[in-house]
């Protein structure tokens, strides 16, 4: 395997092979350039449950005490749930431990602002070049850092989650749920928060946190198969599926059918709007039409972001700020958004992509429905398909292949081009192609009422990318 092309750094981080080229030696620089960004602050440290973990959590610690800093450790903990403990602490920043839904081989640092916010891009260039430079700010013996245990964030973060949920609708529903964590870092919390939520039956599989994943962890319906059969060997009202760090969720519907992470976050929203509308609701491009279902119905208003998480947050918050500005709230979490691939961000518990709260969102809509999770989906949306693929492509190709997308839909419904190319037909299909934010591949996603119509509207742009790539 090339150790180059199993590295990738950029904005979102640091990822690797473990044991290729994530390397401890690697690990503990990046370390010390975040202890030397941080200027030997405090920085919270959490993990997820993969078993090179450990390995990496202690490089990382190593790397942050060498630059003076106070190191809080919390172990295995979800990503949503440190990045709650960063902002509410005073922490100067934080380090998550985890390759999200990458297989179990990988690892990853993902760096956390004191605000609890991954760090935006220009924080994140400005973490690189001390990285690239080397210039770490190094603490003499005397002065090296302490690491202690970081405490319980876990009942914090759960006291958040369900505030403002309805737990006694939830229990008068009677909901039977079969969670599979995938036995990541979801498992320390999420059996116990549906408990708290009063469903009547929990079911968990894949429910130790071990990090020996029992199918790819990426929440998407192919990797479903065995919670779809525990809902039918169960009779349970739905089925809910974490990634590997908990900050994406996926649904199962009482059929045994997954539904897709698309209707995750438009699910959250409707149960959202349906109690705070009229709100902003903001979500990325490559995002389901049915937020705009949702916005339609309760008088919201739908912003558009270039897909990644940090670029929807900014987003979140500078549509908030301007609800406070207009004297319409003075609440700063007037505003609601996620992304389409299971991310749901309600910053009344805080602003990140967090599986919990969209579990007990979810649940709280569907209880108030009074209809079974397939039966609330038929009425609240219209028939609607969304298909995804990408396909290798140098850097240096990239401008082409825009170009040449351009070309071909100039003519055809609304061209957006706010990040790589959106096209929007009146029929309400679209199609986005753009270059991925982390790996060298183009991504393309089209929508549409049915799955032919989709295919067919991926296919002729996957032609038109690869021909641009070859010239």
């Amino acid at each position: 395997m090339d150790k180059v092309m199993t590295l990738k750094t950029g904005i979102s981080g640091v990822r690797g092979v473990v044991g290729d080229s994530l390397t401890p030696g690697l690990v503990v620089r990046f370390a010390q350039a975040f202890g030397t960004y941080v200027k030997g602050g405090r920085v919270a440290v959490g993990r997820d449950t993969r078993p090179s973990g450990e390995m990496v959590q202690a490089a990382v610690i190593g790397g942050l005490l060498a630059c003076g800093c106070e190191v809080r450790c919390f172990g295995v903990l979800p990503v949503p749930t440190l990045q709650l403990a960063v902002a509410r602490h005073d922490f100067d920043g934080g380090i998550a431990i985890t390759a999200s839904h990458n297989p179990q081989e990988w690892n990853a640092l993902k760096f956390i602002g004191g605000d609890g916010i991954f760090l935006r891009p220009y924080q994140a260039e400005e973490l690189l070049d001390i990285y690239h430079q080397g210039e770490f700010a190094l603490a003499p013996e005397a002065q090296v850092g302490l690491s202690v245990p970081g405490g319980d964030a876990v009942e914090e973060h759960l006291g958040a989650v369900v505030a403002d949920i309805d737990a006694e609708a939830i229990r008068a529903a009677g909901l039977r749920v079969v969670l599979d964590c995938c036995n990541g870092a979801g498992a320390v919390m999420a059996p116990r928060l549906l408990r708290e939520l009063g469903c009547r039956e929990v079911v968990v599989i894949n429910g130790e946190p071990t990090g020996l994943f029992a199918h790819p962890p990426e929440p998407v319906p192919a990797h479903l198969d065995g919670l779809a059969a525990a809902v039918r060997e169960h009779g349970a009202d739905l089925g809910l599926a974490q990634d590997a760090d908990a900050d994406r969720l996926a649904i199962v519907d009482e059929r045994g059918m997954a539904v897709g992470e698309e209707y995750t976050l438009a699910l959250a929203a409707e149960a959202v709007a349906a109690r705070r509308a009229p709100i902003p609701l903001v979500a990325n491009l490559s995002t389901s039409r049915m937020i705009d279902e949702v916005a339609q119905r309760y008088g919201c208003f739908v912003r558009r972001t270039p897909v990644g998480e940090i670029n929807v947050v900014e987003a979140m918050k500078q549509e908030a700020a301007k609800f406070i500005a207009a004297g319409l709230t003075a609440e700063p979490d007037w505003v609601f958004g996620g992304e389409g691939n299971g991310g749901v961000i309600d910053p009344r518990v805080h602003y990140c992509r967090d599986s919990h709260r969209a579990m007990a969102l979810i649940l709280d809509g569907l209880a108030r429905s009074g209809r079974t999770l397939s039966a609330w989906i038929a009425e609240s949306f219209r028939p609607s398909a969304i298909v995804k693929d990408k396909i290798e492509c140098p850097v240096a190709k990239v401008q082409q292949v825009l170009l040449a997308l351009r070309s071909r839909y100039a003519d055809q419904g609304h061209v957006d081009e706010t990040e790589g190319i959106k096209v929007l037909w009146p029929d309400r299909s679209w199609l986005h192609v753009r270059p991925s934010n982390t790996e060298p591949v183009i991504r393309v996603v089209a929508e549409a009422d049915t799955f032919d119509t989709a295919r067919r509207l991926l296919a002729g742009a996957m032609d038109v990318v690869r021909e641009a790539i070859k010239k």
